[in-house]
């Protein structure tokens, strides 16, 4: 499996989305997972190459159908259970 490329989307790609990435990133280690993680913003997210968008219920309507990314939809940034279920959710979709 290649590694996939997640992007961390926030209004303005450097605020939420870097506290968003450092979060997944540190799940990834904690799992042993392998991925490349980088921040974007809402306005540029659907035309920048990626395999997956995480980003935040109030921007999702911005990008959900605007999109050829599979997006992840995070309700509290700052809920690392959330994340954590929801980045380890977007695995398995890959191992099928």
């Amino acid at each position: 499996m290649k590694e996939p490329l997640i992007q961390c989307v926030c209004g303005c790609g450097c605020g939420s989305s870097l506290m968003l990435r450092m979060k997944i990133d540190d799940i990834l280690k904690k799992h042993n997972l392998k991925a490349r993680t980088f921040c974007g913003d809402v306005m540029t997210c659907n035309s920048t190459p990626c395999d997956v968008i995480f980003i935040s219920t109030d921007l999702s309507d911005r990008v959900i159908g605007r999109t050829a990314f599979p997006v992840v939809v995070i309700k509290r940034f700052t809920d690392t259970a959330e994340v954590e279920a929801k980045t380890l959710e977007y695995f398995k979709t890959l191992e099928e």
